[in-house]
């Protein structure tokens, strides 16, 4: 009997065990990857043309300038997640994706996700819209999540936990992540990437 009892509890063990590291995976599948800013320094990130970014209580903060930062590290295909608050009226930025180095002040080849007051969210290559902004514009200092995910051609944004839009306009194979900057203040915090298989 305790051997058919220690067998039973085996049994249940495993399949328990299964279960966990079923969950484990679901859960490794959504994490949110690795940090690209650390909160201290701005270590990993390049200033392209004339930019001052700062860190200011922890936050990545976009002083002034007309240009962009980007990473030092090209990326394929990832989930990007990052918050976001504009300290500015008429608050103008971008947050790029597959980018190339050619252009100035901003990347001429490589898809930006707009962080301009009246056109929020919206999709734009080099300097022409893609997919129209549908997200209303956000209050000054409030902060705003925003997630990325780019797969093959395809694209998709979250803007705080609701989908804003899926597009398969992406002509790009891998390039930089960067911030646009024009002039306007900005803060950057919890920018996470996680960088997804082919």
């Amino acid at each position: 009997m305790k051997a058919i009892l220690t067998r039973g509890f085996a049994i249940l063990l495993l399949t328990g065990m299964g279960l966990a590291e079923a969950d484990l995976s679901a859960a490794s599948e959504e994490a949110p990857g690795e940090p690209l800013f650390n909160g201290k320094d701005l270590k990993g990130w390049v200033g392209m043309n004339e930019v001052t970014f700062e860190v200011k209580d922890g936050n990545l903060r976009l002083v002034k300038g007309m240009g962009w930062l980007r990473t030092e590290k090209e990326y394929q295909d990832f989930v990007l997640e990052f918050e976001w608050r504009a300290l500015e009226a008429k608050y103008d930025s971008g947050l790029y994706v597959r980018s190339g180095l050619a252009g100035k002040p901003w990347p001429d080849d490589g898809w930006q996700v707009n962080l301009r007051y009246d056109a929020l969210g919206g999709l734009v290559k080099g300097y022409k819209a893609v997919v129209p902004s549908e997200t209303p514009r956000m209050p000054l200092n409030q902060w705003v999540k925003f997630r990325i995910e780019v797969r093959g051609q395809k694209i998709t944004l979250d803007v705080n936990g609701e989908r804003a839009w899926a597009s398969d306009a992406l002509d790009r194979d891998r390039g930089y992540v960067g911030i646009q900057a024009e002039n306007k203040a900005f803060d950057f915090r919890n920018i996470r990437i996680r960088e997804l298989a082919r």
